[in-house]
């Protein structure tokens, strides 16, 4: 991604930002049970409400939704699975100016955390 990003600044951060295409760039697993859909996923799709998860020989589908903490205004995704429900902090979402290019940091509940890109 030779693309100049810039940080979306979280608390204003529109739900749309998120939906698309998005491939596992990088994980760190921790406690997280690794023969998970979740953990081994390699590919999510999300669209308004709707989420695919794809890891090599496994699908999850489900809905998905944005949560803000009270205080801080902060995201979570909250993911409602078929084999798993979990939500994840939105750490940090870099984007490019026309945002054709995105880098999206997750913190998973189980400790999990997660960097997914797009294109």
């Amino acid at each position: 991604m030779s693309e100049l990003l810039f940080d979306v600044n979280l608390q204003q951060l529109p739900d749309d930002f998120l939906t698309g295409d998005w491939h596992v760039a990088n994980r760190v697993l921790n406690r997280t049970n690794p023969a998970t859909t979740l953990a081994r996923a390699e590919r999510f799709h999300l669209e308004p409400g709707r989420v695919a998860i794809q890891a090599p020989g496994q699908q999850d589908v489900g809905n998905w939704q944005v949560q803000r903490d009270t205080l801080l205004n902060r995201p979570y995704l909250e993911l409602n699975m078929e084999q798993e429900k979990t939500r994840a902090l939105v750490t940090r979402l870099r984007r490019s100016r026309d945002g054709s290019s995105s880098q999206l940091s997750l913190y998973f509940q189980s400790g999990m955390e997660m960097q997914l890109t797009r294109p």
